[in-house]
C-alpha cells in the first residue's frame, strides 16, 4: 500500500515540477525552478560549549499556507525530513527529536507531520577531546512539501560553534527550550492495553488500543510509529470503554514475517484543543486477546500465562530472594566486613549495637530507594529498565573497580579511613565499624549485589519492572528488607554475639585476609572494564597502582608519620592528580568507552575446546528450529557473577558440550553486557528483569522452551532439559 502510495506521490511531484517550469518562462531570477514553500534554518543553543557537554541543534523549518511537511511516520503517503550531517572532528549528531505531528488528509490519504513552523531537535554531542576553536555545524536537509502536489525539496545549512573553556548560551536558546516542550512526554502511570481483535484475514488484522482519555473524552488517537516489516494504519475508529477511557480501532497490514508482539508510538489527548494537544511516547505489549495473554511469535515462548503473579506472592519472593543475596559470589566480600563488625561490636552495648545494625540496614533500604528512583526515571524517558543495569555503565564500573580496591588497601592497612572530628568514636570504616562505616557497608552491599540475581529475585523484579512506579518502590524496599534482615536481627539479639571470639591480635591477621576478598572483586570488575576500553585498559591498570601508592605514602608517611607530614601529603596529592589528569583522562580516556559486542560473524570460544557460541537473534534461533534442530540459548553479561558461576560449573562443561554435539544442539549466547534494548525487551518478555537467563527449544517450531531456574545452576538441570529438548 505505500508503495502505490508513494509512486502516486512522485508522479504528483513530476506533474508539479513540470507546472512549476512553465509557469514564467520567460520572466526574471532562476528560469524553470520554483520557489520552496518551506525554508530551512539552523539554530543552535549555544554560540560557545566546553568539550564533554552537549549542544542542542534545531532545524527551523516555515511553512508556506496550506503546506505541510512529514513526521518520522508520514502515514499513508510521504516522506519524512531528513538530514545529512558535515560535522567537524569531535562532534557527533543525535537521531532527531520529534515534535508531537498534526493528522491530517492530504492528497486522498491520512499523513502525519506539521503545517506552519516547527523545529526538529537534534542533540550535538562535543566529545572530552574535541579541539578548541571555531567549528562549523553544517548539514543538508531533505524534505517532502505537499500541498496539491508533493515536491522533494533539500537545502543546505549552517551555523558556527565554538568549543571554549566555557559554555555561553546564544540568542535562539529560549526559542529551542520552547520547542522542547512540543517534545511528547512520558507518562509512567499511562497503561496502555492493546489486543488483536479476531482472527487475520490474509495480511490484515484488527487491532485494540485502550489507554486513559483523561479530560479529553473520545478526543485522542494513536500515531504509531514507523516499522519495516507492518504497517499500523493512520485510520482510526474511536469510542468510549468505561470510565475515562478511550478504545482506538486500528488496522495492522503485515508484509512479512510474524505478527508483532508489540507496539510503540504516541497516545494522543485534547487533539488541536486550541493548542493543548497531548501526546505521550508509550510501549506496549499485544495481547491474544482482551484476557489473554501477549502475543508471540513462533520463534519465542514466554512463561505460561498461568503462573502466579499476585503482588502479594511476588513481595514474598523479593524478600526470600535478598536473604539469598546474602550468599551470592558477589556479597560474600561485604560479608567479611560484617564479620569484622560483629565481633568488634560484642564489647559494645546492647544499644549500640542495635544502633549499627539499623544503620547498616538504613544503608541498605536508602540505596535499594535510589535504585527504584532510577528504574523510575529510565522508564519515565521510555527507556527500557533492568537488575543491574548501572553495571553496563563503562564510567560506573570503573569508579566501583576504584572503590573496592581502596576498601581492600583498607584491610590490608596501607592507609585508615577516618571521618574527621568524630574519627576517634566512629573508627575505621571497614574494620571498627563506626556508624559511618555500618551505612556504608549497607550501602556497599547494594551495589556489590545487583550484578546477582537469587532464586525468587529474578521473578520478583521481572513482574515489578512492569508495574507503576508504587509497585517498584515496594518491591525494591521488599528485596532491601530482605538483604538486610540477618544483620539487623542479630544486631538485636546481641546475645548471640557472645558465641563469636573475643577481640584480640588475630583480628588484625583476619582483617588482612578479608582483603583479599575484596581484592578478587576488584580484579573481577577490572576484568569486566576489559570489555568497554579494550587494550586502554593498560592504562586504567597502571592508574591503579599509582592510586595505590599514593595511599600508601598518605598511611605511611602522613596519618602514621612524625616528620614531614605535609611533604607526604603533597606527593601523595601529586601521584593521585597525576593519575586521574595523565591516566585516566589523557590515556585511558575513561569518559569515550567503546561498545563491548562479539563477532558479528563466526563462533565465539571462551578457550580452546569449549562451546561454539553463536550470536544470539530471534530470527536465528527461528532458521535453526525450522533446520529441526534444538536450541540452547544463554542470556548472560561479563558483570553478571550468577552468569559467570553458572558458566564455569553447569553450562561450559565437558558433559553439556558432549551432549550438544551428540544431539545436535546448536548454542547461542545473548551478551548483555552493554544492555542493548533489544536484549532487555526479551528478558521482560520471559518476566525477567535481567540475566542470567537460560533457555532450551526443542527442535518442533511449535514445541515450547524450557526456561531453567534463575539464580545458581546444576549440571544436571542443563543436561535434563537439553536431553529433553533432543527427544
Amino acid at each position: 500500500m505505500r508503495v502505490c502510495f508513494l509512486g502516486f506521490i512522485f508522479l504528483l511531484t513530476f506533474v508539479g515540477d513540470l507546472n512549476a517550469q512553465f509557469d514564467d518562462p520567460f520572466g526574471g531570477g532562476q528560469a524553470g525552478v520554483a520557489k520552496p514553500a518551506t525554508t530551512v534554518k539552523l539554530l543552535l543553543s549555544h554560540d560557545a560549549a566546553k568539550p564533554g557537554t552537549t549542544v542542542m541543534a534545531g532545524l527551523a523549518l516555515t511553512m508556506a499556507d496550506d503546506w505541510h511537511t512529514y513526521w518520522i511516520n508520514p502515514g499513508a503517503a510521504g516522506i519524512a525530513t531528513d538530514v545529512e550531517w558535515t560535522l567537524p572532528k569531535g562532534v557527533s549528531a543525535g537521531p532527531i527529536q520529534w515534535p508531537t505531528p498534526d493528522k491530517f488528509n492530504a492528497l486522498g490519504s491520512i499523513g502525519y507531520g506539521y503545517h506552519d513552523k516547527t523545529i526538529l531537535l537534534v542533540p550535538l554531542t562535543i566529545a572530552t577531546d574535541a579541539a578548541l576553536g571555531r567549528a562549523t555545524i553544517s548539514g543538508k536537509v531533505s524534505w517532502l512539501e505537499c500541498k496539491e502536489s508533493c515536491i522533494p525539496r533539500d537545502q543546505q545549512v549552517s551555523a558556527t560553534l565554538t568549543i571554549a573553556g566555557t559554555d555561553t548560551p546564544s540568542a535562539n536558546a529560549a526559542k529551542l527550550d520552547a520547542a522542547k516542550t512540543e517534545l511528547p512526554k512520558t507518562d509512567a502511570n499511562l497503561a496502555v492495553k492493546a489486543w488483536w481483535d479476531g482472527a487475520a484475514k490474509e495480511d490484515e488484522r484488527t487491532l485494540l488500543i485502550e489507554f486513559d482519555a483523561g479530560q479529553s473524552g473520545t478526543d485522542a488517537d494513536f500515531f504509531a510509529l514507523l516499522f519495516e516489516s507492518f504497517e499500523v494504519s493512520p485510520e482510526s475508529e474511536v469510542t468510549a470503554s468505561g470510565v475515562a477511557k478511550v478504545r482506538i480501532k486500528k488496522t495492522v497490514m503485515k508484509f512479512e514475517g510474524a505478527w508483532p508482539s508489540e507496539l510503540a508510538g504516541l497516545a494522543v489527548r485534547n487533539l488541536k484543543d486550541h493548542g493543548k494537544t497531548e501526546a505521550y511516547r508509550v510501549k506496549f505489549p499485544i495481547l491474544a486477546s482482551a484476557s489473554g495473554a501477549a502475543a508471540t511469535t513462533t520463534t519465542q515462548a514466554p512463561p505460561p500465562a498461568t503462573a502466579d503473579k499476585s503482588l502479594w506472592r511476588m513481595l514474598l519472593y523479593a524478600f526470600i530472594g535478598g536473604l539469598i543475596l546474602n550468599v551470592m559470589p558477589c556479597v560474600l566480600p561485604v560479608i567479611s566486613l560484617k564479620i569484622l563488625g560483629f565481633v568488634n561490636q560484642s564489647k559494645e552495648s546492647p544499644a549500640r549495637v542495635r544502633l549499627l545494625g539499623m544503620l547498616y540496614g538504613a544503608g541498605v533500604v536508602v540505596s535499594f530507594l535510589v535504585l527504584a528512583g532510577v528504574v523510575i526515571g529510565v522508564k519515565s524517558a521510555g527507556e527500557l529498565a533492568s537488575w543491574g543495569m548501572q553495571m553496563s555503565n563503562p564510567q560506573f564500573v570503573v569508579l566501583l573497580t576504584v572503590l573496592i580496591m581502596l576498601v581492600a588497601l583498607n584491610l590490608f592497612g596501607l592507609f585508615e579511613v577516618t571521618l574527621g572530628s568524630v574519627g576517634a568514636a566512629a573508627g575505621s570504616v571497614a574494620t571498627r565499624e563506626g556508624a559511618g562505616g555500618a551505612f556504608f557497608n549497607g550501602v556497599l552491599a547494594t551495589v556489590l549485589a545487583t550484578p546477582c540475581t537469587a532464586p525468587f529475585l529474578a521473578p520478583a523484579l521481572g513482574f515489578a519492572f512492569m508495574q507503576t512506579a508504587a509497585v517498584i518502590v515496594l518491591m525494591f524496599v521488599t528485596v532491601a528488607l530482605g538483604l538486610a534482615f540477618p544483620y539487623v536481627a542479630l544486631s538485636w539479639n546481641p546475645k548471640l554475639l557472645r558465641f563469636l571470639p573475643k577481640p584480640g591480635l588475630w583480628m588484625e591477621k583476619f582483617k588482612v585476609a578479608m582483603g583479599f576478598p575484596m581484592l578478587a572483586t576488584a580484579v573481577w570488575l577490572f576484568s569486566v572494564s576489559i570489555e568497554y576500553y579494550g587494550g586502554r585498559v593498560l592504562w586504567f591498570g597502571i592508574f591503579l597502582i599509582v592510586i595505590a601508592m599514593a595511599v600508601w605514602v598518605f598511611g605511611e608517611f602522613f596519618q602514621r608519620g612524625i616528620k614531614r607530614r605535609g611533604l607526604a601529603l603533597g606527593i601523595a596529592g601529586a601521584l593521585a592528580f597525576g593519575g586521574v589528569v595523565f591516566g585516566l583522562e589523557g590515556q585511558m580516556q575513561w569518559r569515550t568507552p567503546t561498545d563491548p559486542s562479539e563477532a558479528k560473524s563466526g563462533v565465539v570460544q571462551d578457550f580452546p575446546g569449549g562451546i561454539r557460541w553463536h550470536r544470539w537473534s530471534a530470527e536465528a534461533v527461528a532458521k535453526a528450529r525450522e533446520a529441526v534442530q534444538p536450541v540452547l540459548v544463554d542470556f548472560t553479561a561479563k558483570w553478571c557473577a550468577t552468569c559467570i558461576w553458572n558458566k564455569k560449573t553447569s553450562i561450559d562443561i565437558e558433559s553439556v558440550r558432549t551432549v550438544l554435539a551428540d544431539k545436535n544442539i546448536k548454542a547461542f549466547r545473548a551478551d548483555y553486557t552493554s544492555r542493548p534494548d533489544y536484549m532487555t525487551k526479551e528478558l521482560h518478555r520471559w518476566g525477567r528483569a535481567g540475566v542470567p537467563l537460560t533457555l532450551v527449544y526443542p527442535a518442533e517450531t511449535t514445541g515450547e522452551a524450557i526456561m531453567l531456574p534463575d539464580g545458581w545452576l546444576t549440571p544436571g538441570m542443563v543436561l535434563t532439559a537439553l536431553k529433553k529438548a533432543a527427544g
